[in-house]
């Protein structure tokens, strides 16, 4: 472990599952603090300020889900929920709630670095200018003149898919909710709507993707939502 790598919150209250973080991540360079409930997390939280919160929802003086809200009160820190609730309903409750990302137990730990390593660059774009260009691979999103391309390729779209594209891109490698996404493209009133969202997805992956069945940047989530493949 090295003296100032990433800090990482892991609320938890499995001793097993801790053990098995703490070699893991440690090994890996990062520094960790554990809390076994949410009244603990939210102490920690607040006198170490971690850069990630790696957070359970089972804890034995509150559920996950409630504290993801708490944390959002006051912070803007990337939560990645580990949990063994893989029910669709649970895992949007937990995006809707905050979270910015839900992995399911049991994991590889390889894919845990991943997820990690994503959130840590989102929040260090958040803390800085905001970039005008996104470039995932060879996709390139221009902010500032509205301009799509691949792989230097004018892609023309409509208003509401460059609104949906500009929107996944800024989150990329993130999980948005179908809730979340329709908010923000289509308005407050139309968080219901999902058959808009399935059809303009279907005409975005046409423009962008190599095959749109089987796409490889905009994928679907099952009975959450979609994410922009960030590489």
């Amino acid at each position: 472990m090295t003296a100032d790598g990433p800090l990482l919150l892991l609320v938890e209250d499995e001793p097993q599952m801790r053990r098995f973080l703490r070699a893991s991540l440690g090994s890996h360079g990062f520094r960790l603090l554990e809390a076994g409930a949410a009244g603990e997390a939210l102490a920690l939280a607040t006198s170490h300020n971690p850069e990630v919160i790696l957070l359970d929802l089972g804890l034995p003086d509150g559920d996950g889900i409630d504290l993801a809200r708490r944390f959002r009160e006051w912070s803007r820190v990337p939560i990645i929920v580990i949990s063994a609730r893989g029910r669709e309903t649970d895992k949007v409750a937990a995006l809707d709630a905050g979270a910015d990302d839900y992995l399911t137990k049991p994991f590889g730990v390889n894919e845990l670095l991943a997820r990690i390593r994503v959130a840590l660059r989102h929040a260090q774009q958040a803390t800085g200018t905001s970039a005008p260009i996104i470039e995932i691979g060879a996709l390139r999103i221009d902010l500032a003149r509205r301009e799509v391309t691949i792989d230097g390729r004018d892609v023309h779209l409509t208003p509401i898919e460059y609104r949906l594209l500009a929107l996944l891109g800024a989150h990329a490698g993130k999980v948005l909710t179908q809730r979340q996404i329709l908010k923000e493209v289509w308005g407050p009133g139309q968080t219901e709507e999902t058959h808009y969202l399935r059809v303009y997805m279907a005409q975005l992956r046409r423009k962008i993707e190599v095959d749109p069945a089987r796409p490889q940047r905009l994928v679907t989530e099952p009975g959450v939502g979609y994410r922009l493949r960030d590489g």
